[in-house]
This record gives structure tokens, sequence and C-alpha cells, in this order.
């Protein structure tokens, strides 16, 4: 096969496997999008609270 026959049956193969896919509901979606922020701000909350305490904890050191 050619370049172009095989680009063309790659697009057709993904396609039928995306129809097997389960998608999420709109509310799913949206739920887990807030999820993943809320735990991505819990983890910058923790992250630069120890930041800030090590850097104030090297300043009286040096």
């Amino acid at each position: 096969m050619n370049y172009m026959q095989r680009l063309i049956t790659y697009f057709k193969e993904t396609r039928a496997e995306l129809k097997h896919v389960t998608w999420p509901t709109r509310k799913q979606a949206i739920l887990y999008t807030l999820v993943v922020i809320v735990i991505s701000l819990g983890t910058a909350a923790y992250l630069g609270f120890f930041d800030y305490v090590f850097s104030t904890l090297l300043k009286l050191v040096i």
C-alpha cells in the first residue's frame, strides 16, 4: 500500500474504534473537571506552604 492508502485506512480504523468508546455525560465531565481543579489547587497550596516554610528556615540559617 502506498502512503495515502495507509493514511486513509488508519483514519477509518480510528473512527471505527472511537465508536466503541463510552463517553462521559456532560454532568460527569463537569464533575471530573472540578475534581481535577480542586486537587490541583490543594496540591499547589500544600507545596506552596512547604516552599514558604523551607525558604524561611533557609533565610534564618544563612
